[in-house]
């Protein structure tokens, strides 16, 4: 299949040689093309360039964006989509005053998640996690990472790898999964912590390297689920089996979970509501990117990620969804992008930067996704009629998505009965 766009009104994110990643003053650069047309065949992007040099080429499918911005498709990398049911009860409790601390220190948060997950079928938890995907599709993001999380036993938690796997062969989006066991510490390990540690090390990593799914190990490195010397453990287990790092640190408060995951080459660091010197001075250190989630500051009420600290001293920034039932139940990147600039004071271009290359950084893609680059895959938004990009998180909650072009298909999002699946 080919596919040519003509009259682009911006053509955004566009890079002649590859880039990976876009950090410190950089990011306030975002190469924007006007009056261009873009040309794919299957799902590759060919070429592109100004409308003047467009004549003679001939495509199955042309679309006219005349007056429309074409840009990557979002690439989001902290979620977790695949979970059961949801947590409605728990955002009344907190509109009538308890803590995300309070609700899980009583039992609930994802202890309650976890409880629903493991009552839940595969294939019932697969349908309800591949509706959410397509779902944030039809909002423009085509690569997720994935975690797993909800499922605090050995056969949930593969059970959740086994989902993932199921949607990274069906799907059409890009997807990354990744395990993440030490999400909280089950009922049944409340005092005894460190068994829970050991089966997570001796068992499940073992076994779910078995499974050739997950390339990457996550651990909540917080106060009252899992300390340094915890995620060090769980760490340096899942380096035996090649497993890298993508760890939530610093949400709620700073322990040195961010020097650790410098220290374990960590992919990423993610959260970061909480960020001091030392923090800074690790990451100046690393290829470790930070990544923000301003979707849960705003839903729990919490500080926001310092973006200016970070971008100001020179360092990259992903922003992500976070996309989960208890914290942040939302996975509309447009949003996102949106929040980055309102509350997190970046500008509409490092926004975007940070939500299309640097999130695909954030999950090792960058070389194939995450901009407009000649060879790499064709995941595109077009947007409807604006004056200009920045309109995307200038008005915010509104839909800027017409189109969305998936590995190379063209999408009627607008169709209900439309699938995104190979």
């Amino acid at each position: 299949m080919s596919i040519l766009i003509k009259n682009i009104k911006q053509l955004v994110q566009v890079h002649d040689y590859n880039v990976m990643i876009v950090k410190g003053e950089d990011m306030k650069t975002l190469p924007v093309l006007e009056n261009a047309y873009l040309y794919i065949e299957h799902d590759t992007i060919i070429e592109y360039g100004d409308m003047e040099y467009c004549h003679g080429i001939e495509a199955e499918t042309i679309i006219d964006a005349t007056g429309k911005i074409v840009l990557p498709a979002w690439c989001d990398s902290h979620t977790h989509i695949v979970y059961a049911g949801n947590r409605t009860s728990e955002f009344v409790d907190r509109i009538n005053g308890l803590s995300y601390e309070d609700i899980a220190n009583r039992g609930g948060g994802i202890l309650n998640s976890a409880k629903l997950l493991q009552d839940t079928s595969e294939d019932d938890l697969y349908e309800q996690s591949i509706n959410r995907l397509e779902e944030l599709i039809r909002m423009g993001t085509c690569a997720f990472e994935i975690k797993t999380g909800y499922g605090l036993t050995v056969d949930a938690e593969l059970k959740m790898l086994r989902v993932i796997k199921r949607i990274k062969q069906e799907s059409l989006a890009k997807i990354t999964p990744t395990l993440l066991a030490a999400h909280a510490i089950p009922a049944e390990y409340k005092d005894k912590k460190e068994d829970y540690i050991k089966l997570i090390t001796d068992e499940l990593i073992p076994e779910a390297s078995k499974l050739n799914i997950s390339h990457y190990i996550d651990v909540f490195c917080e106060k009252g689920y899992f300390d340094l010397n915890d995620t060090e453990a769980i760490l340096k287990a899942a380096a035996e089996y090649n497993m890298k790092p993508k760890i939530h640190v610093n949400q709620f408060n700073i322990l040195g979970g961010v020097g650790l995951g410098t220290k374990y080459d960590a992919l990423s660091v993610d959260h970061l509501e909480e960020l001091d010197d030392n923090d800074i001075k690790a990451l100046k250190k690393s290829e470790t990117i930070p990544v923000a989630l301003p979707g849960c500051s705003y839903f729990l009420s919490i500080p926001y990620t310092p973006a200016r600290k970070i971008i100001d001293a020179g360092l990259p920034l992903a922003i992500a969804t976070d996309y989960n039932p208890g914290s942040a139940p939302s996975g509309n990147m447009n949003f996102i992008v949106s929040a980055a600039c309102v509350k997190l004071k970046m500008t509409p271009e490092e926004a975007i930067n940070a939500a299309t290359i640097n999130g695909a950084y954030a999950m090792g893609i960058s070389n194939m996704y995450g901009s407009i680059t000649r060879g790499k895959k064709a995941n595109l938004i077009i947007t409807k009629p604006l004056s200009d990009y920045s309109e995307i998180p200038y008005a915010f909650g509104h839909n800027p998505i017409e189109q969305v072009i998936i590995n190379g298909q063209l999408k009627d999002i607008k169709n209900p009965e439309e699938n995104f699946r190979i």
